[in-house]
């Protein structure tokens, strides 16, 4: 070790001590003492290169220990024995894997220090494909793959009254990401109303007006899994590293996390972490934020920190304009009432009317005809009779574990917690509204209930879905669901 390095540290660390705040009386004064010399004995100082101090640290615990309580008296104690400007880094050791004699070292940055020298590559051996995103921590501007469609951009986002205010708001934020009150930005809306492409919208328009901040768009299916590897390697600081780098982190379908409590845990301090360093985050999530079941209370508070923006189903003027919208840019022009019979056939999302529109073209293309109203209805009823789906209770569990972001098994089980048991009630619900079995087949499908049990699940429904707000929504979106 560098003999002046130590001769500094050492120097620091009678300050410190000379410093400690005075108790009352020299017994409480001897305790604070005690204490912090049993902390620091196992603190060594590592290197001091260009003002940057690495301190090695026993383990994660020790770093958060001295950043919450000693932090401000030894940032005193670095002015004064090294000088201003100061940046703090820990390296923090591992369990050491078998056959190294020496510990794995992981460095993390300190809370109030200034970034380093920033790094635009990664360095060789690892990959820059977001699949796999262990990397060196500490390495800052990492060329990574930020998973956005060029087509969902702002220019090819058809605004209207259902999405007007959402919209407003998200191009405000890729002005100034992270630096608005609206952070985060939580949309939620049915299925297939354009979620996914205004929050991707964003993080097109922040690569435009600003190159050098990292973007990174994924669903919550990929976080999770990335999350479920790095925990069996044991390399969940890396995972955290990884997010930390990120300027825009854009999330869909936030409402998986349900029921995962060790996922939750790492994305609550991630989304902390970015928060706290004026990093725009946007989530998307087919319900508000309240109405997410199993999810840590820590993490819907935050949720609510910036602003939920609700995207609705698009109107009538709306699907026109979309409709106008999508086939100019195919060259196609329609007729007023071509146009009226399209947006009045595909009412419930953007998806379903782009699918209709992108089926019209394909038709019209391959049968070489001149697009009419004719072929239009033509064309409308083969896909209603090709997508016809069959009804039945295993198609209804589905759909609803789906909306609840639960699993079948879940589903299935003896619980009685109510983030379990009302999806139960509402499947069975379903099961005697959309199909002919009977209470007792219904029963068996729902995991080998009573049919008492199956008959009072759907007379509950029916009574609190009048009363209870919540409850009556949730009918209703599934049964829009179920029936398309």
């Amino acid at each position: 070790m560098d003999e002046n390095l130590m001769m500094i540290w050492q120097k620091c660390l009678q300050f410190m001590r000379d410093n400690l705040n005075a108790a009352e009386d020299n017994s409480d004064l001897k305790k604070l003492e005690k204490s912090f010399d049993l902390l620091f004995d196992k603190v060594q100082p590592v290197s001091l290169v260009d003002n940057n101090l690495t301190l090695m640290v026993p383990s994660d615990f020790y770093k958060e220990y001295i950043e919450d309580n000693y932090l401000s008296l030894l940032s005193a104690a670095l002015k004064k024995n090294i000088g201003k400007g100061v940046k703090l880094w820990y390296s923090v050791m591992e369990n050491k894997p078998v056959g190294l004699e020496k510990p794995v070292t992981m460095n993390m940055k300190g809370k109030t220090v200034p970034t380093p020298k920033i790094q635009e590559t990664m360095p060789q051996g690892f990959s820059s494909n977001i699949v796999n995103p262990f990397v060196v921590p500490g390495i800052k501007k990492v060329n990574i793959d930020s998973n956005l469609k060029s087509d969902f951009s702002f220019e090819n986002y058809v605004e209207g009254e259902s999405n007007k205010f959402a919209a407003t708001v998200a191009r405000s934020i890729a002005k100034r990401p992270g630096a608005t009150a609206f952070n985060p930005l939580f949309l939620y809306g049915g299925y297939g109303v354009g979620k996914t492409h205004l929050g991707q919208a964003v993080g097109l328009e922040v690569k435009s007006q600003f190159p050098d901040k990292v973007v990174l768009y994924l669903s919550s299916e990929k976080f999770i899994q990335q999350f479920i590897s790095a925990a069996k390697a044991h390399k969940q600081t890396e995972f955290a590293n990884f997010y930390q780098m990120v300027d825009v982190l854009i999330i869909d379908d936030i409402q998986f996390l349900s029921g995962k409590s060790a996922t939750q845990d790492s994305f609550f301090h991630i989304f902390d972490y970015l928060h706290q360093n004026g990093k725009q985050i946007i989530l998307t999530s087919d319900k508000a934020p309240a109405d997410i079941m199993d999810i840590q209370d820590r993490i819907v508070s935050r949720f609510k920190w910036g602003l939920s923006a609700e995207i609705k189903s698009p109107d009538l003027e709306t699907r026109k304009k979309i409709i106008v919208d999508k086939l100019s840019r195919d060259g196609i022009v329609l007729t007023e009432d071509m146009l009226d019979f399209l947006a009045a056939e595909a009412k419930t999302n953007v998806r379903e009317l782009i699918g209709v529109i992108n089926s019209v073209i394909a038709y019209s293309t391959i049968y070489k005809s001149d697009l009419s109203l004719e072929l239009l209805k033509d064309t409308i009823n083969k896909i209603a009779a090709n997508q016809k789906k069959v009804i039945n209770i295993p198609f209804i569990q589905e759909v609803v574990c789906d909306y609840f972001g639960i699993k079948r098994e879940q589903l299935l089980s003896k619980t009685r917690k109510r983030e379990i048991a009302l999806p139960r009630q509402l499947a069975m619900y379903f099961a005697k509204e959309f199909t002919n079995a009977t209470f007792t087949k219904i029963g068996e499908e729902m995991g080998g209930k009573d049919h008492s049990t199956v008959m009072y699940a759907c007379e509950t429904i029916k009574d609190v879905s009048k009363i209870d707000k919540e409850v009556k929504k949730y009918v209703k979106e599934l049964t829009e669901r179920i029936k398309h």
